[in-house]
Formats: structure tokens, sequence, C-alpha cells
């Protein structure tokens, strides 16, 4: 006889915790699996993150899970141009992965879910899951195993990704560092994202690059450093999948391709993917009216699918510009734009932040004579 729990959820990551304790706090069982030896590990987020963000997920960064404050990003071109913008209004903050999503898991635990570690999915079977150590039923199994799904379905939408964690003394504690360069990194960029003074993730990625030769390379060129730990995993830029509901199977997180297409990062919008989906799992195990669980999909899309459809676009556009042209795009940006951008635009939604800085609604013959006609699409009418 196998085990019962209302949900079982496949992979400990944010969105997975969430969901848990979205289905856990309104009275219904539920068991994460997590196949790592430890929750939040191995750390694959840069952890950039605004406060208003973590605060709609229903998170308060303790102590050991806040790293720092971001008071400006620079952002590099290939020949060496560079802007600065001041981001102290969009309250941007840096977290520590690996201690946030525990302590997701210790909000998940206190709501009455149970979580497991090294304990890997295998197979579902109607409702019979069959994990590592043994086998489960349930009502409803909500997959959030990541990026690797997406990667078995469609190698188009992935990109090799390194990111070290280094000691490094050009690495300043409250700014992010962005370098656009379309023949070491096509179709993305490398970063410095701080976690204290001196010390940081610097990361690359690009489409079909050598990923430890495009870090090794940038790192070499930046100075001295010392690592203290290398990651080698791929980010999916092409944004969510068609169907995030099959049956009594939900996709919720990396798996459902919710992360930015613009930076691939996910804290905000694949946990609010966990929230949205454990609500409507809630509703759907009190009712039994299967439009309760597909629910989940049209509140996503709601609050993300105008703004990723516009990410998409961007990626689209910048991925086919060559190094010449990423440069020309510099004599666009004026020290208005910045300003703009500095005073009023959000993190968590930044195309209007491309669109300024593409020089796309002051210029948009020249941008077109640049870039093509398919900018249009990304300013509204």
């Amino acid at each position: 006889m196998t085990d019962m729990y209302d949900v079982i959820v496949a992979g400990g990551s944010i969105s997975g915790l969430l969901t848990a304790r979205e289905v856990a706090k309104r009275g219904h069982s539920v068991l994460v699996l997590e196949e790592g030896f430890e929750v939040g590990s191995p750390e694959h987020c840069g952890g950039l993150v605004s406060e208003s963000a973590l605060k709609e997920l229903g998170i308060e960064p303790s102590e050991k899970s806040f790293e720092c404050k971001i008071d400006s990003a620079k952002v590099f071109f290939p020949n060496g141009d560079n802007f600065s913008i001041d981001s102290r209004n969009q309250e941007i903050i840096v977290v520590n992965r690996r201690e946030l999503d525990k302590q997701v898991a210790r909000q998940a635990k206190d709501n009455g879910a149970e979580i497991i570690v090294k304990a890997s999915f295998k197979n579902k079977n109607s409702n019979i899951i069959e994990t590592s150590i043994g086998n489960f039923d349930c009502k409803v199994f909500v997959d959030c195993r990541g990026t690797s799904i997406l990667a078995n379905k469609n190698k188009d939408g992935i990109y090799p990704t390194a990111q070290y964690e280094v000691y490094a003394d050009w690495i300043k504690k409250d700014q992010v560092e962005v370098y656009l360069d379309q023949e070491k990194f096509p179709g993305f960029f490398a970063w410095i994202i701080p976690s204290g003074n001196g010390v940081g993730k610097v990361g690359v990625s690009g489409n079909s690059i050598s990923s430890v030769q495009a870090i090794n390379e940038f790192l070499k060129n930046k100075g001295k450093f010392s690592v203290i730990r290398k990651i080698y995993a791929p980010i999916w830029i092409k944004g969510p999948i068609k169907q995030f509901v099959h049956g009594n199977t939900v996709i919720v997180g990396d798996a459902a391709g919710q992360a930015k297409p613009t930076t691939a990062g996910g804290i905000f919008s694949c946990g609010m993917g966990g929230i949205f989906a454990g609500q409507s799992i809630s509703k759907y195990l009190k009712t039994n009216i299967e439009s309760e669980l597909s629910n989940y999909e049209t509140l996503w899309r709601n609050k993300f699918g105008k703004e990723f459809e516009k990410q998409i676009l961007a990626r689209k556009i910048l991925s086919r510009i060559d190094n010449k042209t990423v440069n020309k795009l510099y004599s666009f940006i004026t020290p208005e734009i910045i300003n703009d951008i500095s005073k009023k635009d959000d993190f968590d939604f930044h195309t209007g932040s491309i669109i300024k800085l593409l020089g796309l609604k002051r210029s948009l013959g020249t941008a077109q004579a640049l870039i093509g006609s398919e900018i249009k699409k990304l300013i509204p009418g």
C-alpha cells in the first residue's frame, strides 16, 4: 500500500516550495521531493530581486538570506563605452538563494508540508508517483524540476551558462555590471552581481558558447580573483511553455518557462507561479472542479503574459544584431533617458527600460534601420 498525499511536488525550488506553502496552509497534505542533498543547492541563481517582489511572495529576507542592496547598474558595450543607471528607487537587493530557499522551506514546513531530500522523481503512472525512495499516491502532481525538463524538448531555447562565486577587489558591493558582446556572449551577456564588497557572482551565457572558456577569458581580463564555487547550469530564454496544466499534472517555475526571457531571472515570476498554482490546486481539491486547476495558468498569464511577450521579442531583436550595431545603439542613450529609467522604471517589468535604452520612441527611423521593422511591436500603441 502506498502513502497518500493530496499533492506531491517534484523539486524543492522556490516555485515548488511556495506551491507547497500555499497548499499546506489551506489544510491539504503535501509532500515535496528534492533530489539534492539539501534545499537550495546547487545555487544557480544570481540572486537579484526587488524588495516589492519578495513582499508580494510573502517573504521577508532573513539576516542569512539578505546579502546587499544595489544602488546602481553599469552597462558596458563591446567597444568599452558604458553608462550607469541609478537603481535606488527600484529597491533591488541581492539574496543568498540557498538561504532564501531554506527560509521558504521553513514556511512550507511550518504550515504542514513534508519535505524529503535526496529523493528524485522517476515516473508518473496515473495517480502513482514513482520515486527513488518508493511510490506515493496523490490527487495532484506538481512538476518543478527546472530547465532540464525543457532542455530535453527544445534545445534551441537553452543557452549554456557558467557562474562563478569569486573574491575580487574589482567587485563593488552596491553595483551590478552587465557586459554586452555579441561575439563573446551571442544573444546574451556577462554579468557581475555583488554579494558584498570584494565578493560576488560572475557569470556568462550565450548561444552555443563554451561557457567554461568564455568565463575564464572574461575573468582573466578583469584582473586578480579567487574562485569560491563554480556552477554550470543551462538557462531557458524562450518564455513560457504552451500549457501549464495537463490533467492532474501542474507544471510550475523554470519547468514551465516562467523565468524572464531577457535575463533568465525568475525569483518573482517563478515564485508567483508557485503561489498561483498552490491557490488554484487548493480550490480544486475543495470543489473537484477542473477549471479551478487550470485557473492557475490564467492568473499567471494575466500578470506576466504581455510583459513576457515583449521580452521574447526584445530577446529576438537583440540576438540578431552584431557588435557594430550594439555600439551604435549607445549613441541613442541620453542623460534624460538614463534619468527617466532611474526614477520611474520597474525592475520586475522592464521592457519599458529596454525600449528607452534602444532609443526607439525618440528615434524610431534610425533604430529601424539598425534593427529592423519588428521593433514596432515592442512599442505600445
